[in-house]
Order: structure tokens, then sequence, then C-alpha cells
């Protein structure tokens, strides 16, 4: 079996991370990312590149991160589903980014592309691709909600014919708010633990999720950024990115992993909104 090659995964994130944060930089024409590289700090092994956009014109918050860390083992709440990975050291690296534009009629946007890999002295390594995109209007648009769905399986279909339903179902239970009993969002694609026994493959698949995620989302972008707004739209969006909020803080396994498992804190805690309301 060939062995997942770990420096093209990451020569390829980074890439994605620099190709996203162009593009909306371009968008948002008066603010710039700014760069903070970053080590674990207990001693393991592993960093990362946050790049946050911070009062922009059209963004008021985006952060693009990529994410590179090891470790001698799982924490123990990542292995009591899959105990096949205790007792192994770990490697994860990703790329994860949440935008929250200033614009009510702007939707917020949440993606990220990952790979994770588990090895044990003489044992075959576990591992897996993961990622998927999901958007979230405040004032949603029919063509939008349509235009999203049509690139996710575009980018699906050459990988086989039911693998977006597949990952659009996942994505819309995955991405639900049982204590509020409503949907985040209007979904996307969601997956997690690919491995098809082809790492090329589904590494393959994972470019093509990470290449038509930055084609459409600046689209959407563009098509809103300059409309007018109220302050009760206004209102209307702090009270729904409260919810946002609550699924990252509350049932995202991606936020509680990088918690466990010593990531850079103010990183992992950018995907929350700037401003948000409870009522």
């Amino acid at each position: 079996m060939i062995e997942p090659n770990i420096t093209a995964i990451r020569d390829y994130l980074l890439s994605l991370q620099e190709h996203i944060c162009q593009q909306l930089e371009i968008i948002d024409s008066k603010e710039a990312f700014v760069e903070d590289a970053w080590e674990r700090a207990d001693g393991l092994a592993g960093g990362g590149r946050t790049r946050v956009l911070n009062n922009g014109n059209v963004i008021e918050q985006g952060g693009v991160n990529f994410s590179h860390v090891r470790g001698t083992s799982m924490p123990a709440s990542a292995t009591a589903n899959r105990p096949d990975l205790a007792g192994r050291s770990f490697e994860a690296i990703g790329v994860s980014l949440v935008i929250h534009p200033r614009n009510p009629y702007a939707p917020t946007c949440h993606a990220n592309v990952r790979f994770f890999i588990a090895e044990k002295e003489d044992e075959e390594p576990i591992w897996w691709f993961g990622g998927g995109y999901d958007l979230t209007p405040y004032y949603g648009f029919k063509e939008d909600v349509i235009h999203w769905h049509q690139t996710a399986k575009e980018a699906c279909d050459p990988f086989g014919q039911s693998i977006y339903q597949k990952y659009k179902k996942w994505c819309d239970e995955y991405f639900y708010i049982p204590h509020r009993n409503c949907a985040r969002g209007e979904g996307g694609v969601f997956y997690d633990q690919l491995n098809s026994g082809s790492w090329d493959a589904d590494f393959s698949f994972t470019q093509d999720i990470g290449r038509s995620f930055n084609d459409i989302y600046p689209s959407l972008v563009r098509r809103h950024m300059n409309k007018q707004w109220t302050e009760e739209e206004r209102e209307k969006l702090l009270y729904y990115r409260g919810l946002y909020a609550e699924f990252n803080l509350v049932y995202d396994r991606g936020t509680a992993f990088g918690l466990k498992t010593g990531g850079n804190v103010d990183a992992i805690l950018m995907s929350l909104p700037p401003h948000a309301k409870w009522k």
C-alpha cells in the first residue's frame, strides 16, 4: 500500500490558505489578513499559521487558519468511538476558515479540509481525509443556495454520482442545533474519515472541494456586499450569529479536538463572531 505523502498534503493546504486569503483581500479592499505563526507551547510538536482580517469594509471578521500538529497519544474523547486509535501517535494537518461579513445580506461561511494519520510501530497506519463547507445566510436568496449546492455537486460528481447526496445529508445532520431545533444554515457538503484505500484519489477529492469553495464563496459575497441594509436587519444578523456561536462551542467536534490536543486557543476560537446577541 502506498502511504500518504504528508509533504504534498501540507504544500497543498498552505497554497489553499494563500489563495483564499488573496481572494478575500481583493473583495474587502480595505484591510489585509494579519498573520501569526505559532508553535505549540506544551512541548509537543507542531504549530500553524493563523491569518485574521478584522474590521474591513466587507469582512467584519474572518479567519483562515493552517495547522499541523503532532502528538504521542490521542485524548480519551477521541478514542472513545475509535478504540483502534488508542496507543498511537497522531498527526493532524488542515485549513479551517470562518468568514463573517458585515452586511446582513452577505452570507457567513465555514469551510475546512484536513488530513489525519495515527501510527504505531509494526502496524499499518490509520489515516483519513475530512472536510467540506457550509453556508449561513441571514437573508437567504434562492439563487445563491442553488449556486452553492450546484458547485458542491460538480466537485463531487467525478468521484461518484451518489457522493454529493451522501455528503449533503451528512452536512445537514452535522450542522444542526438540537437545543434550538433548527439547522445552522443552508448546508453544503461534509465528510469525515474518508479512506477509500487510495490516498491520492482521496487527496484529489479533497483538493477539488477546496478549489470549488474558492470559486463559489467569493462570488456570493460580491453579489451582495454593496446592498443597503438597516439597523433592524443588522439586529437579525447579530441574533443568528449567536446561534452560530452556540453550535461551535457546544457541538463542533473540531473545536473540541483542537482544545483537547493543545491547539492554539485563539486560532480555534476565531470561528466565533466578533459581535452577537441573545434575546
